[in-house]
């Protein structure tokens, strides 16, 4: 497993962009090509992938906290490359979005058409207020949609703070155990003299004990050299 701190924005980002590649075979294909049901569920799984590649751009944002200043500059050229594909990408979604909402309001509408001039006065303005009413529900969408981003950015925020938080910690946590490892140290060292204090003490010893006993041999061999001589 690699362990290098671009392992997982690399991985994230290889992710993304193959959800890009999809992305872009369908709409050049399907939602282009493609009608009715079969084209709305092309536009549906581009809104699920479109998703996916969010959720992996916001993983990518997380990722390049943690990577060295060194390498952090082509990173962040890199995601923001990946940031301009993704809006670009919803860009073109919304607008086939709203091309075949438009579509299906005119469709709707024209089979009436050609009675309506003749028998229905009023058929111009029902015309009229279907496609405002299409109008809405695309600035509905759209608002749903800029609401979801603020919520995204929201979450990616609070997910960094959290990432802040951690690594803060597993600082505290690697000084904690750095000052352990000094303390240990000090430790040992510390052991180490007293030993060498309490070996030269024992060694003083022998050698006042060899002076005290050198000392009674020559008094004894003097008063016996006095006393027998």
């Amino acid at each position: 497993m690699d362990n290098s701190p671009t392992a997982l924005f690399d991985s994230y980002e290889q992710d993304f962009q193959q959800l890009v590649q999809s992305i872009r075979e369908k709409l050049d294909g399907d939602a282009k090509e493609q009608q009715g049901e079969q084209r709305k569920a092309a536009l549906r799984r581009v809104e699920l992938e479109l998703d996916e590649a969010d959720e992996m751009v916001s993983q990518m944002e997380i990722e390049i906290q943690g990577i060295p200043q060194s390498l952090k500059p082509s990173y962040q050229a890199r995601l923001k490359t990946a940031k301009s594909d993704l809006q670009r990408y919803k860009k073109l979604s919304k607008d086939l979005h709203a091309q075949l909402s438009r579509m299906d309001l005119l469709g709707r509408s024209s089979p009436g058409l050609a009675g309506s001039a003749s028998d229905d006065p009023y058929a111009a303005s029902n015309d009229r207020t279907r496609l405002l009413a299409g109008t809405a529900l695309l600035e509905d969408g759209s608002r749903r949609l800029l609401d979801s981003q603020r919520i995204a950015l929201e979450t990616e925020e609070q997910g960094a703070d959290i990432l802040r938080s951690l690594r803060g910690q597993r600082e505290q946590i690697v000084n904690a155990r750095d000052t352990l490892q000094r303390a240990d140290t000090s430790i040992d060292r510390a052991s180490g003299t007293l030993k060498k204090m309490i070996r030269r003490m024992y060694q003083q010893r022998i050698v006042t004990a060899a002076i005290i006993v050198v000392l009674i041999v020559l008094i004894l061999f003097i008063l016996w050299a006095k006393l027998w001589r």
